[in-house]
Protein backbone atom coordinates (compact mmCIF):
# COMPACT_ATOMS: atom_id res chain seq x y z
CA UNK A 1 0.00 0.00 0.00
CA UNK A 2 2.79 2.61 0.98
CA UNK A 3 4.78 1.41 -1.97
CA UNK A 4 1.89 2.34 -4.39
CA UNK A 5 0.94 5.16 -2.70
CA UNK A 6 5.22 6.12 -3.23
CA UNK A 7 4.60 5.07 -6.87
CA UNK A 8 1.47 7.55 -7.62
CA UNK A 9 3.20 10.87 -6.04
CA UNK A 10 6.83 9.73 -7.71
CA UNK A 11 5.02 10.25 -11.12
CA UNK A 12 4.98 13.88 -12.34
CA UNK A 13 1.59 13.18 -14.19
CA UNK A 14 -0.03 11.28 -11.96
CA UNK A 15 0.61 13.85 -9.31
CA UNK A 16 -1.19 16.50 -11.20
CA UNK A 17 -4.23 14.50 -12.02
CA UNK A 18 -4.41 14.10 -7.93
CA UNK A 19 -3.91 17.36 -7.46
CA UNK A 20 -6.57 18.41 -9.55
CA UNK A 21 -9.19 15.93 -8.48
CA UNK A 22 -8.36 16.70 -4.83
CA UNK A 23 -8.22 20.15 -5.56
CA UNK A 24 -11.53 20.14 -7.32
CA UNK A 25 -13.20 18.08 -4.90
CA UNK A 26 -12.75 20.58 -2.48
CA UNK A 27 -14.08 23.22 -4.43
CA UNK A 28 -17.32 21.01 -5.48
CA UNK A 29 -17.82 20.30 -1.81
CA UNK A 30 -17.88 23.81 -0.58
CA UNK A 31 -20.15 25.11 -3.40
CA UNK A 32 -22.14 21.58 -3.15
CA UNK A 33 -22.45 22.76 0.67
CA UNK A 34 -25.28 25.88 -0.17
CA UNK A 35 -26.59 24.29 -2.98
CA UNK A 36 -27.68 21.41 -0.41
CA UNK A 37 -28.72 23.92 2.09
CA UNK A 38 -30.90 25.52 -0.40
CA UNK A 39 -32.98 22.29 -1.13
CA UNK A 40 -31.32 22.16 -4.68
CA UNK A 41 -29.99 18.93 -4.65
CA UNK A 42 -31.57 17.93 -7.98
CA UNK A 43 -30.20 21.09 -9.87
CA UNK A 44 -26.89 19.20 -9.64
CA UNK A 45 -27.98 16.43 -11.89
CA UNK A 46 -30.05 18.62 -13.97
CA UNK A 47 -26.77 20.62 -14.95
CA UNK A 48 -24.89 17.66 -14.95
CA UNK A 49 -26.95 15.83 -17.64
CA UNK A 50 -27.51 18.98 -19.35
CA UNK A 51 -23.85 19.38 -20.12
CA UNK A 52 -23.30 16.85 -21.70
CA UNK A 53 -25.06 17.78 -25.47
CA UNK A 54 -22.63 21.10 -24.91
CA UNK A 55 -19.73 19.65 -24.99
CA UNK A 56 -20.56 17.14 -27.97
CA UNK A 57 -21.72 20.34 -29.67
CA UNK A 58 -18.34 22.18 -29.10
CA UNK A 59 -16.50 19.00 -30.51
CA UNK A 60 -18.43 18.87 -33.21
CA UNK A 61 -17.75 22.98 -34.23
CA UNK A 62 -13.98 22.20 -33.53
CA UNK A 63 -13.54 18.88 -33.63
CA UNK A 64 -10.60 19.20 -31.17
CA UNK A 65 -10.64 17.80 -27.33
CA UNK A 66 -9.69 20.97 -25.13
CA UNK A 67 -10.83 21.13 -21.38
CA UNK A 68 -11.96 25.08 -22.34
CA UNK A 69 -13.79 24.39 -25.44
CA UNK A 70 -15.92 21.28 -23.27
CA UNK A 71 -16.00 23.75 -20.44
CA UNK A 72 -17.36 26.65 -22.44
CA UNK A 73 -20.21 24.40 -24.18
CA UNK A 74 -21.09 22.81 -20.81
CA UNK A 75 -21.74 25.94 -19.24
CA UNK A 76 -23.82 27.45 -22.18
CA UNK A 77 -25.76 24.17 -22.24
CA UNK A 78 -26.06 23.97 -18.07
CA UNK A 79 -27.21 27.98 -18.96
CA UNK A 80 -29.65 26.80 -21.10
CA UNK A 81 -30.75 23.85 -18.95
CA UNK A 82 -31.41 26.58 -16.09
CA UNK A 83 -33.59 28.48 -18.44
CA UNK A 84 -36.16 26.03 -19.51
CA UNK A 85 -36.42 24.81 -15.89
CA UNK A 86 -37.54 27.95 -15.63
CA UNK A 87 -39.57 28.62 -18.20
CA UNK A 88 -41.07 25.47 -17.26
CA UNK A 89 -42.01 26.38 -14.06
CA UNK A 90 -43.09 29.97 -14.18
CA UNK A 91 -45.43 29.39 -17.37
CA UNK A 92 -47.20 26.15 -16.72
CA UNK A 93 -48.56 24.54 -13.25
CA UNK A 94 -45.43 21.77 -13.42
CA UNK A 95 -43.89 21.94 -10.50
CA UNK A 96 -39.53 22.60 -10.38
CA UNK A 97 -38.32 19.16 -9.58
CA UNK A 98 -40.46 17.94 -12.09
CA UNK A 99 -39.37 20.60 -14.45
CA UNK A 100 -35.74 19.77 -13.48
CA UNK A 101 -37.09 16.09 -14.26
CA UNK A 102 -38.07 16.70 -17.70
CA UNK A 103 -35.23 18.86 -18.71
CA UNK A 104 -32.82 16.22 -17.43
CA UNK A 105 -33.71 13.46 -19.11
CA UNK A 106 -34.49 15.40 -22.61
CA UNK A 107 -30.50 17.06 -22.29
CA UNK A 108 -29.50 14.21 -21.54
CA UNK A 109 -31.43 12.00 -24.76
CA UNK A 110 -29.66 14.85 -26.77
CA UNK A 111 -26.34 14.53 -25.73
CA UNK A 112 -26.35 10.84 -25.95
CA UNK A 113 -27.75 10.66 -29.57
CA UNK A 114 -25.11 13.18 -30.77
CA UNK A 115 -22.16 11.38 -28.44
CA UNK A 116 -23.37 7.95 -30.80
CA UNK A 117 -23.19 10.01 -33.95
CA UNK A 118 -19.17 11.57 -33.06
CA UNK A 119 -18.32 7.75 -31.94
CA UNK A 120 -19.69 6.78 -35.21
CA UNK A 121 -17.62 9.49 -37.45
CA UNK A 122 -14.19 9.81 -38.91
CA UNK A 123 -13.15 11.30 -36.00
CA UNK A 124 -14.63 9.64 -33.21
CA UNK A 125 -12.58 7.07 -32.51
CA UNK A 126 -10.17 10.37 -31.52
CA UNK A 127 -12.59 12.10 -29.18
CA UNK A 128 -12.35 10.43 -26.17
CA UNK A 129 -15.75 11.90 -25.32
CA UNK A 130 -17.36 8.68 -23.97
CA UNK A 131 -14.91 9.57 -21.18
CA UNK A 132 -17.33 12.06 -20.27
CA UNK A 133 -20.15 9.74 -18.88
CA UNK A 134 -18.28 7.97 -16.51
CA UNK A 135 -15.13 9.90 -16.18
CA UNK A 136 -11.50 8.94 -16.45
CA UNK A 137 -9.01 11.26 -14.75
CA UNK A 138 -5.98 9.14 -16.35
CA UNK A 139 -7.02 10.32 -19.73
CA UNK A 140 -6.76 14.30 -18.86
CA UNK A 141 -4.26 16.11 -19.74
CA UNK A 142 -1.98 18.60 -18.23
CA UNK A 143 -4.02 21.57 -19.43
CA UNK A 144 -6.63 19.76 -18.43
CA UNK A 145 -5.15 19.33 -14.87
CA UNK A 146 -4.17 23.36 -15.24
CA UNK A 147 -8.26 24.12 -16.45
CA UNK A 148 -9.41 22.00 -12.97
CA UNK A 149 -7.20 23.61 -10.50
CA UNK A 150 -7.97 27.20 -11.70
CA UNK A 151 -12.11 26.27 -11.34
CA UNK A 152 -11.30 25.08 -7.88
CA UNK A 153 -9.51 27.86 -7.03
CA UNK A 154 -11.99 30.58 -8.43
CA UNK A 155 -15.11 28.51 -6.30
CA UNK A 156 -13.06 28.26 -3.33
CA UNK A 157 -11.94 32.18 -3.66
CA UNK A 158 -15.92 32.98 -4.26
CA UNK A 159 -17.41 31.21 -1.29
CA UNK A 160 -14.82 32.75 0.53
CA UNK A 161 -15.52 36.07 -0.44
CA UNK A 162 -19.32 35.96 -0.29
CA UNK A 163 -19.69 33.46 2.10
CA UNK A 164 -21.85 36.18 4.62
CA UNK A 165 -24.47 37.05 1.09
CA UNK A 166 -24.21 33.14 0.25
CA UNK A 167 -25.60 32.34 3.87
CA UNK A 168 -27.90 34.51 3.96
CA UNK A 169 -29.36 33.26 0.42
CA UNK A 170 -29.19 30.50 1.79
CA UNK A 171 -31.30 30.48 5.06
CA UNK A 172 -33.26 33.63 5.13
CA UNK A 173 -33.34 35.22 1.31
CA UNK A 174 -36.27 37.43 2.63
CA UNK A 175 -34.13 38.90 5.48
CA UNK A 176 -31.52 39.77 2.85
CA UNK A 177 -34.06 41.18 0.63
CA UNK A 178 -34.93 43.16 3.21
CA UNK A 179 -31.28 44.71 3.87
CA UNK A 180 -30.65 45.71 0.52
CA UNK A 181 -28.66 42.33 -0.89
CA UNK A 182 -29.65 41.83 -4.62
CA UNK A 183 -30.90 38.66 -3.65
CA UNK A 184 -31.59 37.84 -7.40
CA UNK A 185 -28.16 38.77 -8.78
CA UNK A 186 -26.58 36.90 -5.59
CA UNK A 187 -28.44 33.16 -6.50
CA UNK A 188 -27.72 33.81 -10.14
CA UNK A 189 -24.40 33.93 -9.30
CA UNK A 190 -24.15 30.62 -7.16
CA UNK A 191 -25.91 29.21 -9.79
CA UNK A 192 -23.02 29.98 -11.99
CA UNK A 193 -20.76 28.82 -9.37
CA UNK A 194 -22.41 25.59 -9.26
CA UNK A 195 -22.56 25.26 -13.08
CA UNK A 196 -19.12 25.96 -13.21
CA UNK A 197 -18.26 23.44 -10.76
CA UNK A 198 -20.08 20.45 -12.62
CA UNK A 199 -19.01 21.70 -15.80
CA UNK A 200 -15.54 21.25 -14.49
CA UNK A 201 -16.19 18.04 -12.98
CA UNK A 202 -17.56 16.04 -16.12
CA UNK A 203 -14.33 14.87 -17.12
CA UNK A 204 -12.80 13.66 -13.75
CA UNK A 205 -15.96 12.25 -12.90
CA UNK A 206 -18.79 11.76 -15.69
CA UNK A 207 -22.24 13.85 -16.41
CA UNK A 208 -23.86 10.52 -14.93
CA UNK A 209 -21.94 11.04 -11.14
CA UNK A 210 -20.82 14.39 -11.47
CA UNK A 211 -23.50 15.82 -9.14
CA UNK A 212 -22.81 13.54 -6.33
CA UNK A 213 -19.35 15.36 -5.41
CA UNK A 214 -21.61 18.17 -4.79
CA UNK A 215 -23.96 16.97 -2.44
CA UNK A 216 -22.59 13.21 -0.73
CA UNK A 217 -19.86 15.70 0.99
CA UNK A 218 -22.43 18.29 1.99
CA UNK A 219 -24.72 15.92 3.15
CA UNK A 220 -21.84 13.87 4.96
CA UNK A 221 -20.64 17.38 6.31
CA UNK A 222 -24.18 18.09 7.49
CA UNK A 223 -23.64 15.06 10.12
CA UNK A 224 -20.49 16.84 12.19
CA UNK A 225 -21.21 20.31 12.76
CA UNK A 226 -24.41 22.75 13.29
CA UNK A 227 -22.17 25.57 12.10
CA UNK A 228 -21.74 26.41 8.54
CA UNK A 229 -17.93 27.64 8.11
CA UNK A 230 -17.35 24.11 10.01
CA UNK A 231 -19.54 22.33 7.92
CA UNK A 232 -18.07 24.31 4.13
CA UNK A 233 -14.82 23.07 5.93
CA UNK A 234 -16.18 19.30 6.13
CA UNK A 235 -17.29 19.35 2.85
CA UNK A 236 -14.31 20.39 1.32
CA UNK A 237 -12.25 18.05 3.05
CA UNK A 238 -14.70 14.99 1.95
CA UNK A 239 -14.76 16.31 -1.15
CA UNK A 240 -11.26 15.91 -1.63
CA UNK A 241 -10.72 12.77 -0.46
CA UNK A 242 -13.44 11.38 -2.53
CA UNK A 243 -11.79 13.24 -5.69
CA UNK A 244 -8.14 11.74 -4.50
CA UNK A 245 -9.43 8.39 -3.70
CA UNK A 246 -11.45 8.31 -7.83
CA UNK A 247 -8.10 9.40 -9.26
CA UNK A 248 -5.87 7.35 -7.62
CA UNK A 249 -7.78 4.09 -7.70
CA UNK A 250 -8.49 5.05 -11.61
CA UNK A 251 -4.81 5.04 -12.45
CA UNK A 252 -4.50 0.99 -11.32
CA UNK A 253 -6.10 0.24 -15.03
CA UNK A 254 -7.53 1.89 -18.03
CA UNK A 255 -11.11 -0.09 -17.46
CA UNK A 256 -11.62 1.95 -13.74
CA UNK A 257 -13.29 4.63 -14.57
CA UNK A 258 -13.18 7.48 -12.02
CA UNK A 259 -16.47 8.50 -11.55
CA UNK A 260 -18.08 5.56 -9.60
CA UNK A 261 -14.77 4.76 -7.29
CA UNK A 262 -15.07 8.88 -6.71
CA UNK A 263 -19.20 8.65 -5.64
CA UNK A 264 -17.98 5.17 -3.40
CA UNK A 265 -15.71 7.07 -1.34
CA UNK A 266 -18.11 10.10 -1.17
CA UNK A 267 -20.90 7.31 0.05
CA UNK A 268 -18.57 5.25 2.60
CA UNK A 269 -17.40 9.02 3.59
CA UNK A 270 -21.51 9.39 4.34
CA UNK A 271 -22.10 6.15 5.57
CA UNK A 272 -19.36 6.74 8.39
CA UNK A 273 -20.68 10.06 9.29
CA UNK A 274 -24.28 9.03 8.90
CA UNK A 275 -22.85 6.09 11.89
CA UNK A 276 -20.45 7.82 14.08
CA UNK A 277 -20.79 11.33 13.94
CA UNK A 278 -20.50 12.34 17.50
CA UNK A 279 -23.98 14.52 17.68
CA UNK A 280 -26.41 13.47 14.74
CA UNK A 281 -24.91 9.64 14.46
CA UNK A 282 -27.15 6.75 14.34
CA UNK A 283 -25.01 5.14 17.32
CA UNK A 284 -24.63 8.39 18.97
CA UNK A 285 -28.14 8.68 18.98
CA UNK A 286 -28.84 5.41 20.10
CA UNK A 287 -26.05 5.62 23.18
CA UNK A 288 -28.06 8.73 24.03
CA UNK A 289 -31.55 7.26 23.78
CA UNK A 290 -30.07 4.21 25.66
CA UNK A 291 -28.33 6.29 28.79
CA UNK A 292 -32.01 8.51 29.04
CA UNK A 293 -33.50 5.19 29.59
CA UNK A 294 -31.28 4.46 32.23
CA UNK A 295 -31.47 7.23 33.48
CA UNK A 296 -35.07 7.36 33.61
CA UNK A 297 -35.71 4.04 34.94
CA UNK A 298 -32.61 5.06 37.95
CA UNK A 299 -34.81 8.24 38.65
CA UNK A 300 -38.19 6.26 38.58
CA UNK A 301 -36.63 3.71 41.18
CA UNK A 302 -35.31 6.72 43.59
CA UNK A 303 -38.74 8.15 42.96
CA UNK A 304 -40.62 5.01 44.25
CA UNK A 305 -37.84 4.62 47.09
CA UNK A 306 -38.58 8.16 48.72
CA UNK A 307 -42.80 7.62 47.81
CA UNK A 308 -42.27 4.23 49.82
CA UNK A 309 -40.39 5.90 52.64
CA UNK A 310 -42.86 8.54 53.05
CA UNK A 311 -46.07 6.41 52.95
CA UNK A 312 -43.70 4.57 56.55
CA UNK A 313 -43.35 7.40 57.48
CA UNK A 314 -46.67 8.51 57.74
CA UNK A 315 -47.63 5.34 59.13
CA UNK A 316 -45.74 5.50 61.36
Amino acid sequence: MLDWLISLWSDPNTRWILMGCTLLGLGSGVIGSFTFLRRESLLGDTLAHAALPGVCVAFMLHEVKSAGLFLAGALLAGVAAVFCVSAISRWSKIKPDAAMGIVLTFFFGIGTVMLTHIQHSGSGSQSGLDKYLFGQAAAMVTSDVYTLMGVSVLLIAAAMLLFKEFKLISFDPGFARGIGLPVALLEHGLLILTTVAVAAGIQAVGVVLVAALLITPAAAARYWTDRLPAMLAFAGVFGALSGASGAAISTLGEGIPTGPVTVLAATLLFAVSLLLAPRRGLLSRALRRRGLRAEYARSAVQRSGALEAAEGGERR
